[in-house]
């Protein structure tokens, strides 16, 4: 396997389920070293062993919780390369199903955190650039849901639009400061969130992976793996004149 990531030091959210999990375990096959965060401390407790990587078990709506983290990396590593904003949820509903709390925790975790994540990882890549010409990298994880509408899926599909914006507006602030900003949008992947969305609605999960499947170009859903690829690539270096690009890894699905 290429080692793309060799030494470069990453702080990824959501680290302890489905993509983010597997974002991880690329990153420590190409080299990476890792701070990881996630609310699952028995998988953090795993994942740490196997990738060797810094768990702390938190929520990313927990004010404070994103400038501790980069100042973990800074403390342990000496600086921050790489960000990945993975964690997210989902509520499912049309609107008059989704109340004001559904959608404030949405959007509070799918698009909030974000912005607070990114705006510590800037903060420590704008110093970086100032010292040594080198800023980072900030992988946002959006959905093909930013582009078309899923079904019952208001406020997530609102949440995730919101990141693609996010992600090319930071680009073009900080492009000259030496910080690249993209999102990886994932279409459906085999993962806890996919899983649970068949169940709910009433398909058992082989059924339902296979209903899902289907309907998509390539006639399958996705792996983790897939998506960490994907995410590994838009970090590294061999994407250093890509920023602000919204990449869609979904199998076909917003080209039909």
């Amino acid at each position: 396997m290429t080692r793309r990531l060799e030494n470069k030091v990453a702080l990824i959210t959501g680290a302890t389920s489905g993509i983010g999990f597997a974002i991880a375990e690329r990153f420590a096959a190409e080299g990476a070293r890792l701070i990881l965060t996630g609310r699952n401390a028995e998988a953090g407790s795993t994942l740490a062993q196997k990738t060797g990587g810094d768990f702390v078990m938190g929520d990313v709506m927990e004010k404070g919780l994103a400038e501790r983290l980069v100042a973990r990396a800074v403390e342990r590593h000496g600086r921050l390369d790489i960000l990945v904003n993975n964690a997210g949820i989902i509520h499912r509903g049309n609107i008059l199903e989704t109340s004001d709390d559904d959608f404030a925790r949405v959007m509070g975790v799918n698009i909030d955190a974000v912005f607070r994540f990114s705006r510590a990882a800037v903060k420590q890549m704008v110093q970086q650039f100032e010292k040594s010409g080198k800023g980072g990298a900030i992988v946002n994880i959006a959905s093909d849901w930013a582009f078309v509408a899923g079904k019952r899926e208001l406020a997530y599909c609102t949440s995730k639009g919101a990141v693609v914006m996010l992600t090319k507006a930071l680009a073009i602030d900080h492009a000259r400061q030496g910080i690249r900003v993209n999102a990886v949008c994932p279409g459906d992947v085999e993962t806890p969130m996919l899983v649970g969305g068949i169940l709910y609605r009433g398909d058992d999960k082989a059924a339902g992976l296979k209903k899902n499947g289907e309907a998509m170009p390539m006639g399958r859903v996705g792996q983790p793996d897939e998506i960490a690829q994907a995410v590994a690539f838009v970090a590294s270096d061999e994407a250093s004149f890509m920023t602000g690009h919204a990449m869609l890894v979904d199998g076909g699905n917003t080209a039909q």
